[in-house]
């Protein structure tokens, strides 16, 4: 059983940046493939960004150029947030799955779901 431990959510003004950190419990196997997630009330969850086990990254259009995600080791994901919009506003969720290479893109898209999610962390961007 993995464990996903998310951090750094915050209330900031536009343009602000916050940096928000997803800790995996086990050895890494079972945390290879991990991305951010974000739901604002009344809305459907979206994917934020995504990497897999080789590195490769992906992002939703709304955040290109504004976001940054990395991970540290097999079990510490980060994702950099600049340029905070009041539309970034939502609580966020890392996610986590096992998975095999050039998996990423399967994650991305929805063919394969994470199985392991963390608590949420909320994210307030004022105008």
């Amino acid at each position: 059983q993995v464990q996903l431990v998310d951090s750094g959510g915050g209330s900031v003004q536009a343009g602000g940046s916050l940096r928000l950190s997803c800790v995996a419990s086990g050895d890494g196997d079972s945390s290879a493939c991990m991305g951010w997630f974000r739901q604002a009330p009344g809305k459907e969850r979206e994917g934020v960004a995504a990497i897999d086990r080789d590195g490769t990254t992906f992002y939703a259009d709304s955040v290109k150029g504004r976001f940054t995600i990395s991970k540290e080791s097999k079990n510490t994901l980060y994702l950099q947030m600049n340029s905070l919009k009041p539309e970034d506003t939502a609580m966020y969720y890392c996610a986590a799955e096992r998975c095999g290479p050039g998996a990423g893109s399967l994650f991305w898209t929805g063919k394969y779901q994470y199985y392991y999610w963390s608590q949420g962390t909320q994210v307030t961007v004022s105008s």
